[in-house]
């Protein structure tokens, strides 16, 4: 009888619709275990309540209350459920639901709102006006609730501050600065938004961290016919702010977890989340092989276009006789394998790298099956029916078969490329984010970057190769002007890619030859062209090794140091050839 004591000590039983509404008087927070009677609450979960009552329970703010659907009416929409249901109350309103028992998302919720509970109760913050979940029949969509809550995701906001954004180093920040000089410094510059959320992978099942001996034990002796199973022992799961702290970067960022507050931010600063959260965007590998990619490439792009796929990368390249066998590896038994690998290797394909929803299945389900005969009969629409070429029973389009294989073929075909680049002092704040797009937009990503003046020592390690020239002490003026934004930038052919985005050296010229340049666009004249890059791969690696004081290969496909968000591309632009 022991363990059955100690669990109504730990969770109060409510078993009637007066007993429920008595329950809604509780002050602070109260855990509610809705269960049916055919098969009882939750008890894998209750090891984490009696732990997090043990220690947040001090100021009596947190209850924890086991629910039965079959004799209140409240709940009725909850019978005939055998999937474990959890709702919180604050202050007699029900303002969340997890279903599941999933235990880090139930207990990273009760810490948050017991938080916002205690710090209500010291003035230091407003209640929020919480939106009370209606009940519906769980199997319907649970419109009621917060549409960024779920027993899979639990999200929060980390802002990175534009120092952090710029310098990529740790700052000296005020504590508690004065509002309009903190107002003042969170405008000056861009700062980056991040919704965050922990990965999902399969956790074992909770246990306390440090069990205690003398209170679990009892339970197996009261119920010897049960045989104790072996206490998990789980990492402590740290909060980002908590992660941040113990990495020593936690002055760069402003985070919050606070449930209510999240979803304001999310609301404020990405209105179509709830949409965007659900798309599954993937990379893969196409190829068109040379026989289409000659005769039929327009009409293909056209229905990649139309079909919501985005090019990221495209090149031709003339495969060699082992690239051409590896891709055509299941055509290898077939009596025309040869002509095939003689056709692939004799004239170029045309390779892409594709982006969308879904990408994979996306692009399997339009190309159609491997061979023509089996696309004619079963997939008339297919792309493989549509443009079958005589001679050759194939599919005139290839896919990675797997997401892992993607990103090998990619990495291959596309092997990335650093390219150094910088943005010059008279370009404004706006003209530099308008820049920032445009580097997006042309698929750069941003390893590094730093905001400088550019002292004639250091501009000799950029203009190395006209340091020697007249002209050169009017460039030094010009840098000597204000801040430099410099910048190493990534992407497959990116000293080229970038060269031909900044235009020609002189923005009237640019506005001529290349009127969507950068130099067009918001050059002012030779000197104040406003960007500059590397002419070529060893300048590149050369003047970054300089200014960054880091090694970079030709081709560092293993680098990871991303600093930005992966959709935060950065362009860079030349000065002098």
């Amino acid at each position: 009888m022991a363990s059955k004591k100690r669990e109504i000590q730990l969770q109060t039983v409510v078993n009637s619709q007066s007993l429920w509404d008595e329950m809604l008087q509780n002050k602070g927070l109260t855990v509610i275990d809705v269960y049916q009677a055919w098969c009882g609450p939750c008890k894998a979960m209750q090891p984490l309540f009696r732990k997090l009552k043990n220690e947040l329970n001090e100021d009596e703010l947190l209850h924890f209350v086991v629910a039965e659907a079959d004799n209140i009416v409240t709940l009725q929409s909850f019978r005939d459920k055998c999937e474990p249901v959890f709702l919180f109350s604050v202050n007699g309103k029900i303002i969340a639901k997890i279903i599941g028992a999933n235990a880090p998302l139930v207990n990273q919720k009760i810490i948050n709102l017991i938080d916002e509970e205690r710090n209500i109760e010291a003035g230091e913050m407003v209640r929020p006006q919480y939106h009370e979940i209606t009940f519906v029949d769980s199997d319907a969509e649970d419109g009621e609730e917060s549409p960024y809550e779920s027993a899979e995701q639990l999200y929060s906001i980390a802002i990175i501050k534009p120092d952090a954004v710029i310098a990529r180093k740790s700052l000296e920040i005020k504590k508690k600065p004065d509002f309009e000089d903190f107002v003042l410094f969170m405008t000056n510059g861009l700062s980056h938004i991040l919704v965050i959320s922990q990965g999902n992978e399969e956790q074992p099942a909770w246990e306390e961290t440090e069990p205690n001996p003398e209170t679990e034990t009892k339970v197996y002796e009261d119920h010897h016919h049960e045989v104790a199973p072996p206490t998990l022992r789980k990492e402590k799961r740290y909060s980002l702010q908590e992660y941040l702290e113990r990495q020593h970067i936690s002055q760069l960022c402003d985070i919050e977890e606070s449930i209510a507050n999240v979803n304001k931010f999310i609301d404020m600063f990405f209105p179509d989340f709830k949409s965007m959260k659900n798309l599954k965007l993937e990379k893969i590998l196409a190829l068109l092989r040379p026989d289409l990619f000659q005769e039929k490439k327009e009409n293909v792009l056209g229905i990649i276009h139309d079909e919501g796929f985005k090019i990221l990368m495209q090149r031709p390249i003339v495969l060699s006789e082992e690239e051409a066998q590896t891709l055509c590896k299941e055509y290898e038994n077939e009596d025309y394998f040869e002509n095939l690998i003689k056709k692939m290797t004799s004239s170029p394909s045309l390779a892409l790298v594709l982006l969308r929803d879904n990408c994979l299945q996306h692009w399997k389900e339009l190309i159609g099956p491997s061979s023509v005969e089996k696309a004619k009969i079963s997939l008339p629409e297919s792309l493989c029916a549509q443009f079958a070429v005589e001679g050759l029973p194939i599919n005139q389009l290839y896919g990675s078969d797997s997401l892992e294989t993607a990103e090998k073929e990619i990495q291959y075909f596309f092997p990335p490329q650093q390219t150094l680049a910088l943005i010059k002092p008279h370009v404004t704040q706006e003209q530099r984010e308008e820049i920032l797009k445009y580097i997006k937009e042309a698929g750069f990503e941003i390893t590094q970057m730093k905001e400088m003046l550019l002292n004639e020592e250091a501009a000799d390690k950029i203009y190395s190769k006209i340091k020697t020239k007249d002209f050169y002490k009017d460039v030094l003026e010009v840098l000597s002007e204000g801040l430099s934004l410099v910048m190493i930038l990534t992407k497959w052919n990116a000293v080229s890619d970038w060269r031909r985005l900044m235009g020609p050296v002189d923005p009237d010229e640019a506005k001529l030859l290349s009127p969507d340049s950068i130099r067009a666009q918001f050059g002012t004249s030779v000197l104040k062209n406003a960007v500059h890059g590397s002419s070529n791969i060893h300048e590149a690696m050369e003047t970054i090794n300089q200014m960054f004081e880091v090694l970079v290969p030709e081709n560092p496909e293993g680098n990871k140091v991303w600093y930005l968000l992966n959709d935060c591309f950065l362009f860079f632009a030349c000065y002098c050839d």
